[in-house]
Order: C-alpha cells, then structure tokens, then sequence
C-alpha cells in the first residue's frame, strides 16, 4: 500500500510542473510521457530487463495506453472549460467506478469503512476545491462532462494496468510502464498532429521542467503505483490515489502562495480522514 501512497504523492506534482512550463497543456502531456519513457527505457536497458510481454498482457498494454492517451487528452480539454480545480476533483470520481468494479467484476466486500469513505472523500474534495454551480454555462456542462469522462478514462487505465500486473505476465514494473509510456506518446502524438498542435519546445527551462515533470509523473509515480497496484483491492485503489487532489492542493499552497480558506483546509483534512477509513481492512459481517 506504501507504494500506492507514495506513486499519488509523486503524481501530485503534476500540476505544479504543468503550472511552471509555458506549452500548452496537450504539448506537455506528450511530452510527459515521451521523456518518461524514454528515461524508462534508459533504466530497463542499463538494468538488462527483458521487454517480453505475453500476447495477453501486451494487448492489455495497449488497452492501458489507449485509456491513458483518452485520460490526459480529455482531462486536459476538461481544464479549458472548468479549470484544473474542478476537472481534478471531476478526474477523481475514479473511486466510484474503481469500487463498483471492485465489487461486479472481482467480487470484492465493500467494508463500512469504505462504504461511507467514498462519499466522505468525495465531499471533502469538493470542499477543498469549490464548485460554483451559479456559472453553469453551457460551455461549463461541457466540461463537467469531459472531467466525468476523464474519471471513466483514469479508471479504465488503473483496471487495465492492475490485470497486468496482477497477471505477472512478464516484465518488471520498469518494463510495464515503458511500453504504457511510450505507446501513450505516440498515441498522443497522433492525436495532436490534425489539430496542429505544437511540439515546440521555447526553451531550455521549458525542457528542464518537463523532463522533471516526466521523472516525477511518469517514472517515479507510475512506477510505484504499477509495482503496488495489483497488491491492493481495487476500491481501495481508487481512494488512495484520492491523494494526488489533496496533495496538489498543498503543493499550490506552499509553493505558488495560493491563498486558501477555512472551509479548503476542513475538505483537506475530510478527505484524508476518508482515505484513512478507507484503507481500513475490517470487514462487514452480516448479522446471523
């Protein structure tokens, strides 16, 4: 579980990388996971680490990089209409969709814990970042549509990302997050190129912060969340990775001076008492 908590706090830098580069948003999602990958597969070659995936688990690479590409691309799009605030919150409504899989798909036992976490954490997030129901434009609908897709999306890769590594299909936690990696850049890449979106680069500090956002979003994060994920239940996956939001929040207090409210700090401290219940192992036993 140490490597789910540590994979979000690294995550969580994300947006601080993206707030310090001067790219548009789509540019340094591409190149978040093409420096990442690229570092990746400097590490797995220096390390010799085979890059032999069975057929199963190759196909379930791609599905990974398929959702990923659709996670950073749509979340990305959400943030034009809502800001990174409330797309991040809307992002995070991965836990529900990660429980529910939990639940129908690996017959996993929701615990009171958990039952009552998820909505607390949910809550708590909403609090933290705010949610102005007054500017509901139609602009605005649509980016609280695209942020829900983006949940879907996020989830959709974690479940992906977790049967591989649960699968032990070949391949080291290094190797995993390479092909995700790489296959996501170029999946990326392609979705750019018809809309002209630029791959310039404008200078040595702009390619400084993306290669520290590709180390800290790419290679340290994911690499401790794939070397974790399949050691923990999947609804209580989603309610750890609650700790990128309520980190980033901390990030933008302390390193960009962003003032905050009474009401900010108490949906912080909600949110991770929620991840703490969550991560409660005690079971529900019906009554006799």
């Amino acid at each position: 579980m140490w490597r789910l908590i540590a994979g979000a706090v690294m995550i969580s830098f994300s947006a601080v990388f993206v707030e310090l580069v001067s790219v548009p948003p789509a540019t340094s999602a591409f190149y978040r996971v093409l420096f990442g990958g690229l570092i990746l597969l400097g590490i797995v070659l220096w390390r010799r680490e085979p890059l032999r995936f069975r057929p199963g688990a190759l196909a379930l690479l791609a599905l990974a990089a398929l959702f990923f590409a659709l996670d950073l691309s749509v979340w990305h799009r959400s943030i034009l209409f809502v800001g990174p605030g409330v797309a991040t919150l809307l992002a995070n409504f991965q836990v529900f969709v990660l429980a529910t899989a939990g639940v129908i798909v690996f017959r996993e036992r929701l615990t009171w814990f958990q039952v009552v976490s998820i909505p607390l954490a949910i809550f708590g997030l909403v609090l933290l970042v705010g949610f102005d129901w007054s500017s509901f434009s139609a602009g605005y609908k649509t980016g609280v549509i695209l942020g829900l897709l983006t949940a879907a999306c996020y989830a959709g890769y974690l479940l992906s990302l977790r049967q591989v590594r649960a699968a032990e299909a070949g391949g080291s936690s290094f190797a995993t997050i390479t092909v995700v990696s790489l296959v996501t850049a170029a999946l990326l890449a392609l979705a750019m190129w018809p809309e002209h979106a630029s791959f310039v680069i404008p200078s040595w500090k702009d390619a400084g912060w993306l290669v520290c956002y590709g180390v800290f979003g790419q290679v340290l994060g994911w690499v401790l969340i794939s070397s974790g994920i399949h050691k923990v239940r999947a609804s209580q996956v989603g309610l750890i990775l609650l700790l990128q939001p309520v980190c980033a929040f901390v990030w933008d207090v302390s390193i960009f001076g962003r003032r905050f409210t009474a009401v900010e700090i108490a949906g912080a401290l909600l949110a991770l008492a929620a991840i703490y219940l969550g991560s409660v192992r005690r079971a529900f036993k019906p009554a006799a």
